[in-house]
Order: structure tokens, then sequence, then C-alpha cells
């Protein structure tokens, strides 16, 4: 239906201070938003996140982070040094959720550019170029990851490692860095700064390297998120059920994360050959 304000043309008159002045008209902007959310390859799953809507439960670590983003997207573009944030934590505690939330205000609000990929569907398409039949280009898909406003990259260290996958994301990242534009990333893996143990594959430094992992920290401010997995809720159950669940796996359930001591105590028996201590957390992820 066409506006009856702008008749289609997408501007406005209006009077200011006794003269008449052109401005771009509420249904141009609304269209323009629109346009912008649907090109940010945003999941059907996480269309309906916003910062409103992030329950907290009176868990600390979740009411920082939901502050932390907030704060980035109403500063948005003016952020500090360009730092974006690195959410880090178990499944189900709400960390793409909070990423998702702040790519749509950002977009809706400031009329900004934004991206949305899952690290290894990344990673899939820009293989997918490689196959001649496929006429999409590496460059093609690459551009908009590196010079978009906001980006998200969901799951980081999910993908299997390799030569490629390190070339490959650093150049992502490196770029972006260069160029001071925010980017969010989430992960399952707990950052340990400690050396990796050969075999081990728990933690996000294993699973991206030394140099990307040294980037991230000069780019973002690092988060982590504790709570209850809200993915295993029932129907008909809400935030009180997320604290109940979460104050009964701080008493009984939780398995605490090993001391960075115990880590090197882990590393030099290993290294030693005289025994393979097991951490009963399993791998971030599962």
């Amino acid at each position: 239906m066409p506006c009856t304000i702008c008749d289609e043309s997408g501007w406005k008159t209006v009077e200011r201070d006794g003269r008449s002045a052109v401005v771009r008209c509420d249904c141009w902007r609304q269209e323009t938003a629109a346009r912008l959310l649907g090109a940010a390859r945003i999941p059907k799953r996480y269309q309906h996140c916003d910062l409103t809507s992030f329950v907290t439960y009176e868990n600390e670590a979740l009411e920082e982070a939901l502050a932390r983003s907030r704060r980035l997207a109403e500063q948005f573009p003016v952020v500090d040094r360009g730092r974006g944030l690195f959410f880090l934590g178990s499944p189900g505690v709400g960390k793409t959720h909070l990423a998702t939330a702040v790519l749509k205000q950002v977009i809706l609000t400031r009329g900004a550019r934004g991206l949305f990929y899952d690290t290894r569907d990344l990673l899939r398409v820009i293989r997918s170029t490689y196959d001649p039949v496929v006429r999409t280009t590496e460059l093609e898909v690459l551009r908009p990851v590196m010079e978009v406003d906001l980006l998200v990259l969901d799951d980081l260290g999910a993908e299997k490692t390799s030569e490629w996958v390190e070339e490959t994301l650093n150049l992502i990242v490196n770029t972006r860095y260069n160029e001071r534009r925010v980017t969010m990333f989430t992960s399952n893996y707990p950052d340990y700064p400690d050396t990796v143990v050969d075999g081990e594959m728990d933690s996000l430094l294993a699973r991206i390297g030394y140099r990307m992992r040294s980037r991230l920290h000069e780019m973002c401010d690092f988060l982590e998120l504790e709570g209850a997995d809200y993915r295993m809720l029932m129907p008909n159950e809400g935030a009180e059920a997320l604290k109940r669940n979460w104050e009964e796996r701080q008493k009984f359930g939780r398995t605490p994360q090993p001391s960075r001591t115990q880590r090197q105590a882990k590393a030099q028996l290993r290294h030693d050959g005289k025994a393979d201590l097991k951490w009963p957390g399993g791998r971030a992820g599962s």
C-alpha cells in the first residue's frame, strides 16, 4: 500500500523554525531497516531474539553480559577502539541470543550493515567457491564478511582445524581488526591461556591457535557466561525454572573447570608418559 505521506517518494516535508525542509520519510527508514535485516542472514531460530527478552534470573554473569551488550548496541558505531564482544560458555546459556540481539538493534537503530554467520557454514560457503560449477568467487563471499559494519561469527572453534581453516579465519579477523570494524564471536570452548597439550582439544587456544587468540584479545572484550541450559526447559517453563536449574547445578551437578596448576600437571604427566589425567567436564559443546 503506497505511503500516504510521501507517495512512495521516500521524502517528506517538515516545518523547522518556520521553514520547510525535506527529510527522509519514516516508511523509507522502515523499508531500509527491513532490507538490511533481511540481508544479515540471521537464522530463523534467532530472529526473535532481542535484548529486552534476554532472561538473567539474578545470575551476575548473565547480567554483566547483558549490560555490556546494551552498551555496545547503544554506543555503536562509536565503540572504544573498535572492540567487540566475545561470549564464552557452555551450550544453551544465551551466547547466540545476545550476539544476535545486538546485531538486530544496531541494524534497526543505526542503519548499519550487519552479517551473521555460523563459522562452519561460512567456511563451507567459501569452500564451495572452489567448485568450478559454482559461479560465486571466494572474494565475493569474503568481501562483505570483511567489510560489513558489524559481523557475528557464531560457534568459533567448532570447525575441524586445518592450515586452510586457520589462514582463512586469520585473514577475516586481521582485516577487520586493522580496519577497526566491530566483530562479535561466540564459542563453547573455554579460554585457557596455557600451552596446548598434545591431543587436548578442549580449549579455544587448541581450536584456533596462538596467533588468532592473541588478536581476538586485542579486538574483543571476553565475557564468560555461566548458567542453566535454556534448551532443557519444558515448553511451559520460564525464568523461575532457569533459576532453579542453575542453583541446583551450582549446588549438586556443576563440574569445576581445572585450575591452571592442574592443567600444567596434566601436561607434564602426559609428556612424561606416566599418566593421562582426564578432565571430567568432557568436551565443550558436547
